[in-house]
């Protein structure tokens, strides 16, 4: 039996081993981080900032970046995210030149102080709007998005009461804007996964949002010194989800559901999650 489980794993991390490789060898992924290189990755506090006011917001950005950089446009009478920018203040002084050899003020050749304008930059910082993608329409970006896995699972209710006694958070169910299929709450501590979906995608959006809710809170991370860009986060939640979904028969590859490789990551362009 041992023997069996653990030829199944391997099985499982070869696969996933190959998904990896190929995602981030293919061109789409190339495209992909072409474009999310544009999109500024926000501080803690701002992040914390845009999960009370938007907490299924998935990719930020401003009211004229989406116009320049993406060819998108905010959706009118769609309410912006307020978020803090810095605006630093530069300010000119002229002050004694020091002569770096005697540490002494540099003189000039009439025997007066030579002087020089050196530039203060003040800290300071402004309130600004941004919007998150589900606000806007216009070109679309690139994504891996798939289709919804659809199927069945046996054994469906002790799966997710399972899932649910792990959850270091409540789960609940809801209507969420945009394409989302869930997120975990930043500031209310909380799961929240897209109400009417299928048992299989369900339990596959509920693993991959514990895996954020166990490892990549932002408070935990914060105290134990530890940072992990968005692209990292979301392969870790989805490489969870994918082993644990393997493992217990849930298959998500390409003979089932969806499209093979691309079922590992189908949430890399969440934001925050």
């Amino acid at each position: 039996m041992a023997f069996k489980q653990d030829k199944q794993l391997q099985e499982i991390t070869r696969k996933l081993e190959q998904g990896v490789k190929d995602m981030l060898t293919s061109e789409n992924y190339t495209e992909y981080l072409k474009v999310m290189s544009q999109f500024h990755d926000y501080s803690f506090n701002n992040t914390m900032l845009i999960a009370m006011q938007k907490p299924e917001a998935t990719l930020v950005a401003g009211y004229q970046a989406w116009q320049k950089k993406f060819e998108r446009h905010v959706k009118k009478g769609e309410k912006g995210i307020q978020i803090i920018a810095p605006a630093p203040i530069r300010e000119k002084e002229e002050v004694e030149k020091i002569d770096p050899f005697t540490n002494e003020p540099a003189l000039k050749e009439n025997g007066q102080p030579e002087t020089e304008i050196i530039t203060h930059v003040i800290p300071r910082f402004r309130v600004t709007t941004v919007f998150d993608v589900s606000q806007t329409d216009g070109k679309p970006l690139p994504e891996f998005g798939i289709e919804d896995l659809t199927a069945s699972v046996e054994n469906y209710e002790a799966f997710m009461q399972a899932i649910t006694s792990v959850s270091p958070v409540p789960i609940r169910y809801d209507e969420i804007e945009g394409e989302s299929h869930g997120y975990y709450h930043l500031v209310d501590k909380e799961i929240v996964i897209q109400s009417g979906m299928s048992e299989s995608q369900t339990m596959k959006t509920a693993i991959h949002e514990v895996s954020h809710a166990k490892f990549h809170d932002r408070e935990i991370m914060e105290e134990l010194g530890i940072q992990k860009d968005k692209l990292t986060r979301e392969v870790e939640a989805e490489s969870i989800a994918y082993c644990v979904c393997q493992y217990f028969g849930l298959d998500t590859s390409a003979e089932n559901e969806c499209g093979d490789k691309e079922t590992l990551f189908p949430h890399l362009s969440e934001f925050g999650r």
